[in-house]
C-alpha cells in the first residue's frame, strides 16, 4: 500500500513539475512573441502610410509602369516595373515636388534634399536624400529594379518625409547619373515622372 502511495505521490509531483515546465515554455513563447510584436510595432505605422503606389508617365503622359514605395524598418523599399523606355543606363531620382507636368517635368523641381547635401554617392558631401542608383533598361525597353533608401521615410511630419506639403516625385532621366556632378549627376533630360505625394 505504501508503495502505491509513493508511486502516486511521485506521479503527482512529476505532473506538477511538468506543468510548470509547460507554463515556463508558454511564458517564454509569449515573451518571445511579445517582443517580436513590439519590434514590428516599432516599424509599423498603424496610422501612417506604409505603402505608396506611383504611376510613371513618359513625356507624352502615357502610362509606362508602376513604382511602389514601402516603409521598412531602415527606410523605404522602392521597386520599379516599367516598359517603353530607351534601352541603357538611366539616372533615377526622387525630386522635391509632387508635380509631373509634361513634356519636360521641370515642375518637379530639383532633387529631394532636406539635409542640403551635395549630389552623388561619390561626392564626399553627398548624397542627396533623393539620389538613387542608376537603373538599366533592357533592349526590349523594360526595367525591373528594387532597392532600399534609408534617407527617406513615408512618416508624415518628418523632415525627410516623401509626403510633405509639396509632395515628391520619382524621375527617370535620359542618361546615367555619374554620381558626382552638381547638381544632378549630368543625367540629362527628364523622360519619365511619377507623383509620390502632393
Amino acid at each position: 500500500m505504501k508503495r502505491w502511495v509513493v508511486l502516486v505521490a511521485a506521479l503527482i509531483l512529476f505532473m506538477v513539475l511538468g506543468g510548470c515546465a509547460d507554463n515556463d515554455d508558454e511564458m517564454e513563447n509569449t515573451q518571445h512573441h511579445g517582443s517580436k510584436t513590439s519590434v514590428e510595432t516599432l516599424g509599423s505605422l498603424s496610422e501612417e502610410t506604409t505603402k505608396v503606389d506611383v504611376t510613371m508617365y513618359n513625356s507624352d503622359m502615357e502610362e509606362i509602369g508602376m513604382a511602389t514605395i514601402r516603409q521598412v524598418h531602415d527606410g523605404t523599399n522602392i521597386t520599379l516595373d516599367a516598359s517603353n523606355l530607351p534601352p541603357g543606363t538611366h539616372g533615377f531620382h526622387i525630386h522635391e515636388k509632387g508635380v509631373c507636368e509634361a513634356p519636360d517635368f521641370k515642375s518637379a523641381g530639383g532633387h529631394f534634399n532636406p539635409t542640403d547635401a551635395k549630389h552623388g554617392f561619390d561626392h564626399p558631401k553627398g548624397p542627396h536624400a533623393g539620389d538613387l542608383p542608376n537603373i538599366v533598361v533592357e533592349e526590349d525597353g523594360t526595367v525591373r529594379a528594387a532597392g532600399v533608401n534609408d534617407m527617406v521615410t513615408l512618416i508624415k511630419g518628418k523632415k525627410n518625409s516623401l509626403l510633405g506639403n509639396d509632395g515628391t516625385a520619382l524621375m527617370i532621366h535620359a542618361k546615367p547619373d555619374d554620381y558626382k556632378s552638381q547638381p544632378s549627376g549630368d543625367a540629362g533630360d527628364r523622360i519619365a515622372c511619377g507623383v509620390i505625394g502632393e
